[in-house]
């Protein structure tokens, strides 16, 4: 009778442990993933908290699917193992080309890292994922602003130029480019009566962009100059 009255007892003991244990990886994936996505979302990054969150959760609950749904052990790791190519996949797709330019490339370096976050707690290497997190919350804020104060930052800024002799305008605009050693892409022409309207986009430091607006101030060749906006790059 002692028997019958312990199994129950012993079955609710281990299923409890079973599902705490469960749980608590699945929070810490959740918490780890939500702090970094936390820093991506206060600097308007495209991948924000729920992004990254969602990923180190989904990446946790794989892992943990992969070993309980396996039937034996050698099995154990491979859904897991498509995590990999699944967040490549995501991470391809936050990565922009255009001609010269190419932005996304953090952004998707910081999804695989936190894919690898959630692997991690999701195997129960709790000190292993938290360690990864705060190194890559260093990465990301340490090295952000280092890159800011000593000017290694890329941006993509876009000039508005106008003036009457399109030709001239861009003979112009490309000897300051050629002066400074910048590129010039995404150029769009439109006729604005009386002038013509040139706005294109220049990458380089901050440094070479305020050297390259002043250049284009200084000419003779167009009638107005106006700074649209800059975007960095990732």
């Amino acid at each position: 009778m002692n028997l019958f009255r312990d199994v129950p007892q012993l079955l609710h003991n281990e299923l409890g442990v079973v599902l705490s244990s469960t749980l608590v990886r699945l929070l810490l994936a959740a918490i780890l993933g939500g702090i970094i996505g936390l820093e991506r979302q206060l600097r308007h990054k495209p991948a924000g908290l729920r992004t990254n969150m969602f990923i180190c959760f989904g990446a946790a609950m794989f892992t943990v699917l992969s070993k309980q749904l396996a039937g034996v052990e050698s099995d154990s790791a491979r859904i897991a193992a498509q995590i990999i190519p699944g967040i490549g996949f995501i991470g391809a797709g936050s990565i922009l080309h255009a001609k010269s330019s190419v932005t996304g490339l953090t952004t998707a370096a910081t999804l695989f890292v936190v894919a690898s976050v959630g692997m991690a707690a999701g195997g129960g290497l709790y000190l292993t994922a938290i360690f990864a997190t705060v190194l890559i919350l260093c990465a990301l804020v340490l090295l952000g602003r280092a890159e800011a104060v000593y000017s290694l930052k890329m941006f993509a800024t876009s000039y508005e130029v106008t003036g009457r002799n399109v030709d001239g305008m861009l003979r112009e605009v490309n000897r300051v480019l050629d002066a400074e050693q910048l590129t010039m892409h995404s150029i769009h022409i439109a006729d604005a009566d009386p002038d013509f309207r040139l706005v294109f986009s220049v990458d380089g430091e901050p440094d070479q962009q305020n050297v390259f607006a002043i250049r284009l101030h200084e000419s003779n060749a167009f009638s107005t100059v106006t700074t649209l906006g800059s975007t960095e790059h990732e």
